[in-house]
């Protein structure tokens, strides 16, 4: 890799024009629109500043959507995984996953999956707004599910109601008197005469909901495991034993972590290998001091499974960031929602990389089309930022979408006097790269003299801004 201190500068091609071309999501044969320049190389800083200003490459041909006019505007996005916590079908796609692996299990029914760039096909993203509303009816169906097996178990104890309060009575009695000796109870059924009691008939025990006789059998359960569990030289004599087992689980939800690095069973049906190694890019490999131990640049991640390659997630990795460029995947495993899992061990990834190195903790999951249905599942990786396309600040998606709702273009920024604060204010410090030397863009300018070759160089140092402009060496020639 390339020392910090010897790296050489950017050197970008500017293509000048804006042209119109087939768009690959709504597939408007000339609706899309973008400004673009070819990278002969970049640095991992260089390529870090672009993104923040709404670039993308795509090998080393580096695009940026004109947004105010292409067919489907296309919003810089990242995720925040130090936040991050798995949805219910994150969970179920990593649960699928630690499944096969341990078992060789294949849960059936449909695909579940969604593509990395825009030329994937298969993806179950469909309208966010709709997503929410399917959440919510999952949350409803379950309660709904949670109320109607109650009220099954309610009515039939109604039936034999008579004959069963007073045992359960009798049970908790006597399984009380047997736990306070610190002896284990087994289950006794004793029939007992019914105390007087309130309602219709005053000669039966008072009416009992199953909700409550439920919880009664937990905490009876609780306290016999913890009876047998506990070693009684430990405990007091005359001491009652805790309620709570020794051993209970938390109530926290498990993290991503737990489910990516959850341990197999040493006779887990496959082995899933995960290797990182360098690619061509014009990203040049970089590794400073403080940064992290693989260096900035750009990977291929290996999905090895059982010694055979299935699937490769293409990143860059950025002084503050994860770069999500695309991945491709055997088709024969599309049954593992392999989309969605590198998603979420890229996630895992950009943790793992924060421990070391503090600034970088975001992962950028590319472009977030709201007009375009497929590509709107990235939306669901919260907590997640959007970028404004005019003055380039970060705005909470959640903040965002109302405005997409009513319009495909949008400026996220609510400020009316903020700006771009990193635009070009002084066009003549931009650098040329012209007859193998460097000289800044005022010299060039009066070398030259054409009127018709400033517009276009002007036009690139506003779309890159100033910092970059001062770095990035444009070719001209």
């Amino acid at each position: 890799m390339a020392s910090w201190a010897a790296l050489s500068p950017s050197i970008v091609e500017y293509f000048e024009g804006e042209d119109f071309y087939r768009c690959g999501y709504c597939k408007n044969e000339s609706g899309s629109l973008s400004n673009g320049m070819w990278a002969h190389s970049l640095t991992a800083q260089d390529y870090q500043d672009l993104i923040d200003r709404g670039w993308r490459r795509s090998g080393k041909y580096v695009y940026k959507p004109v947004m105010n006019q292409t067919c489907c505007p296309q919003y810089t996005i990242r995720c925040r995984p130090l936040q991050f916590q798995p949805s219910k079908s994150h969970k179920k796609v990593l649960k699928k996953m630690l499944k096969f692996l341990a078992k060789g299990e294949i849960s059936k029914g449909s695909c579940e999956d969604e593509p990395m760039d825009s030329t994937a096909e298969d993806t179950v993203a469909g309208d966010f707004a709709l997503i929410n509303k399917l959440d919510i009816r999952c949350d409803l169906k379950t309660l709904r599910d949670d109320l109607q097996e109650s009220l099954e178990s309610e009515e039939k104890k109604g039936k034999n109601a008579k004959k069963e309060e007073s045992t359960e009575l009798t049970e908790s009695q006597r399984a009380e008197e047997k736990l306070g000796s610190g002896e284990p109870s087994p289950s006794v059924k004793v029939q007992t005469t019914p105390k007087p009691g309130k309602g219709a008939d005053l000669t039966k025990p008072p009416c009992r909901k199953a909700k409550e006789i439920r919880k009664e059998r937990k905490r009876l359960k609780l306290m016999q495991r913890s009876s047998a569990e506990e070693p009684q030289g430990l405990r007091a004599q005359g001491e009652p034993p805790s309620l709570i087992p020794p051993k209970a689980k938390s109530n926290a939800p498990k993290s991503l972590e737990d489910f990516i690095f959850e341990p197999l069973p040493e006779d887990a049906s496959h082995k899933l290998e995960f290797t990182r190694f360098l690619c061509s890019s014009p990203l040049e490999a970089e590794n400073p001091p403080d940064g992290p131990e693989c260096g900035y640049g750009s990977f291929h991640q290996q999905y090895w499974l059982d010694g055979r390659i299935i699937a490769v997630g293409v990143i860059d990795i950025l002084p503050h960031c994860v770069s999500s460029v695309y991945l491709y995947y055997d088709p024969d495993y599309s049954f593992l929602s392999l989309g969605v899992y590198s998603a979420l061990r890229e996630i895992a990834f950009t943790k793992q990389l924060h421990e070391k190195t503090s600034q970088l903790s975001y992962y950028y999951m590319g472009f977030y089309i709201h007009s375009c249905p497929k590509m709107k599942y990235k939306g669901q990786y919260r907590p997640s930022d959007l970028l404004c396309p005019e003055t380039y600040v970060w705005v909470p998606i959640e903040q965002c979408l109302p405005s997409l709702e009513n319009s495909k273009y949008c400026r996220f920024n609510q400020d009316p006097e903020a700006g771009d604060e990193g635009r070009s204010q002084d066009p003549d410090r931009l650098q040329v790269f012209y007859r193998k030397a460097v000289l800044p863009y005022g010299v060039y300018r009066r070398q030259r003299r054409d009127p018709r070759e400033e517009a276009a160089v002007l036009q690139y140092a506003s779309l890159v801004g100033q910092r970059c402009s001062e770095r990035m060496l444009l070719f001209r020639s």
